[in-house]
C-alpha cells in the first residue's frame, strides 16, 4: 500500500483539532490498514491474472512466476485470521469470504494449469482446495440463519458472501446460496440498497446505522441474476 504521492510509510494519526466534512470526527491521516492482512487479495489479484490470460491478453512470464510466489504463501496463511475486506479495526477473525478468496486462488492456478498447459503442482493444490472449500462449508455457514456468516462462529451477516457464487465456489441453486441471499435482503437491505454489514462500535470503531455500500448491491443484483 502507498499513499497518494506514492508515500510508504502511511502511519495513521487523528487530527482532533481539525473537524472532517460536516463536523465528522475523527480526521486521520496515513492508513492502518497498511500493516493490515487481507488474505482476499491473493485470491483477487490470481483471479484477474487467470482472468486475462482466458480473454487472450498477452501474458508475461512473471506473471505465472508471481502465481507460483503468491500460492506458496497461500499454502499456510490461508488458515490465519485477518482483518478482511472491510479493513475492520477490531481483532483479526476468520472471516468467511477472506476463505472463499482463498479458495479462488488455489481454483483458478488448477485451471490455468489444466487449460493452458502451466506448470505446477497442481494435485498438491487440487487437495488445498478440496481442505478450504470443506472448512468454508463447515464452518462459514451458520445452520440456524441458514446463511454463510461474516466469520466462522459469529452469527453476524455480511453482504462479502454474495461472492460465492460469482466466483464459482458453490452454485446459485444451492440451498446454502439461496439462504444467504434471502437473509441479506431480509436483514442488510435499505431502500433497495445493501449495508455490508451490521456495524458494531466495539468490533470496527463505527458507529451504528452506516450507510449502504453500491458494490455490495451490486453483488446481490449479480447473485439475483
Amino acid at each position: 500500500m502507498y499513499g497518494l504521492a506514492g508515500e510508504r510509510r502511511l502511519t495513521e494519526l487523528e487530527l482532533s483539532w481539525l473537524p472532517g466534512y460536516q463536523g465528522a470526527r475523527p480526521v486521520r491521516i496515513g492508513n492502518a490498514a497498511s500493516n493490515q492482512f487481507q488474505l482476499d487479495v491473493y485470491g483477487e489479484v490470481i483471479d484477474a491474472l487467470y482472468h486475462a490470460r482466458a480473454q487472450g491478453l498477452e501474458a508475461e512470464p512473471a506473471g505465472w512466476a508471481m502465481a507460483r510466489v503468491l500460492m506458496n504463501f497461500l499454502a499456510t496463511a490461508w488458515e490465519k485470521p485477518d482483518e478482511g475486506i472491510w479493513e475492520v479495526r477490531g481483532p483479526r477473525r476468520h472471516f468467511t469470504h477472506s476463505k472463499v478468496m482463498a479458495w479462488v486462488a488455489v481454483d483458478r492456478v488448477i485451471k490455468a494449469v489444466e487449460n493452458f498447459g502451466l506448470e505446477g503442482p497442481v494435485e498438491s493444490w487440487r487437495r488445498l482446495r478440496t481442505a478450504i472449500h470443506e472448512q468454508v462449508c463447515r464452518q462459514g455457514f451458520e445452520a440456524e440463519l441458514g446463511a454463510f456468516v461474516q466469520s466462522y462462529g459469529s452469527k453476524d451477516l455480511d453482504a462479502s458472501p454474495l461472492m460465492i457464487p460469482l466466483v464459482g465456489f458453490l452454485p446459485p441453486t444451492d440451498p446454502r446460496v439461496r439462504g444467504t441471499v434471502d437473509a441479506i435482503q431480509r436483514h442488510l437491505m435499505r431502500d433497495g440498497f445493501v449495508e455490508r454489514y451490521t456495524t458494531k462500535p466495539a468490533v470496527d470503531g463505527l458507529p451504528a446505522g452506516e450507510g449502504a455500500f453500491l458494490p455490495c448491491t451490486f453483488w446481490l443484483a449479480d447473485a439475483l441474476v
